[in-house]
């Protein structure tokens, strides 16, 4: 049986991919939120993450998954 994978990002993977801090993670998808249009609460997902920093979604979940 396959794992799922998870589809959000989070500020901390933001880090992990990019190597800025913790709070440029969150600056960054709060950016993300308003680009998409999206609620305070909404999340963001690994597509619109790609979509918006022209990284690579396969690239993209190397850095997030265990």
């Amino acid at each position: 049986m396959s794992r799922l994978k998870r589809i959000c990002i989070y500020p901390k993977d933001v880090q992990r991919i990019t190597g800025r801090s913790e709070r440029y993670g969150r600056k960054l998808l709060q950016q993300i939120r308003r680009h998409f249009e999206k609620d305070q609460h909404q999340f963001v997902t690994i597509k619109e993450f790609s979509e918006y920093t022209g990284i690579n979604e396969a690239e993209i979940e190397q850095y997030i998954l265990d």
